[in-house]
């Protein structure tokens, strides 16, 4: 490889990569489709060319086609009349004149055949056009999804690193482990505690108060055989009534 290639070759990997990193992708496709939109009045106004083309070629090849018949039909009348001098005279221009039919013709055939080919080639950049400018507005309508779901994704790794969620596991973390902690220390202070002798503590305490509840009734004359009566229930004037009563019976019994 020349030294001149290698140069170049650098030169094209220096700058053609600067340039690439400077183009933007979606503003090259608008201005692609703007670029394919001003096309099309430009073809249209050479397919008009063309076809003005035509319209003169047919306009000319018309009155070619009336000159050579109305100098035949001179001729013709010419040599009616024995006037040769003035037949030949007419051939002349009718020569000229069937010559010059026959090229624009020619030139009328070239053109209606090209006019015909610039109404094809339109039919077909119509259809690559409107190919491209929908591969287009396509790739640029993803290119704004892309662009959408990118913000997303950042929201959501921003939401995942910086946000909520960065604390989130952490502080629950710390709620079970202290949750932990205190169900710990209450285990440890039952364990700590002679849960069986405060058992048996309450059990002769009731003993007590049941011994204390039975001497209290054999002072107060209660049959612990009997159904208890409670005392105070009774009425006081039944009380007296009998007191009155059992006074009554003594004194007749003495007397």
């Amino acid at each position: 490889m020349s030294l001149w290639s290698r140069f170049k070759r650098a030169m094209r990997s220096i700058f053609g990569g600067a340039i690439s990193s400077l183009e933007n992708p979606k503003l090259i496709l608008e201005q692609n489709i703007r670029e394919l939109n001003d096309q099309v009045p430009k073809m249209n106004e050479n397919i008009a060319t063309v076809k003005a083309n035509v319209i003169l070629l047919q306009k000319e090849a018309k009155r070619l086609q009336a000159e050579v018949a109305a100098l035949r039909s001179k001729i013709k009348s010419a040599i009616t009349s024995g006037r040769d001098d003035l037949a030949r005279q007419h051939a002349v221009r009718f020569e000229t004149a069937q010559q010059n039919l026959e090229k624009t013709l020619e030139q009328l055939a070239h053109a209606a055949a090209a006019y015909d080919k610039a109404q094809q080639v339109k039919k077909a950049f119509m259809r690559e056009r409107q190919r491209k400018i929908d591969e287009a507005q396509e790739a640029l309508r993803a290119s704004e999804r892309a662009k959408w779901q990118a913000n997303v994704a950042d929201a959501l790794e921003q939401f995942e690193v910086g946000g909520v969620d960065q604390t989130h596991n952490e502080m629950i973390q710390r709620l079970d482990q202290e949750t932990a902690r205190n169900e710990a220390r209450i285990e440890v202070a039952l364990d700590s505690v002679d849960v069986q002798a405060l058992r048996l503590e309450e059990e002769a305490e009731d003993l007590r108060a049941s011994e204390l509840v039975n001497q209290m009734k054999l002072e107060m004359g209660f049959d612990e055989s009997s159904p208890e009566q409670d005392p105070i229930a009774e009425d006081p004037l039944d009380s007296e009534e009998k007191t009155i009563g059992r006074t009554r019976n003594r004194e007749s019994s003495s007397s």
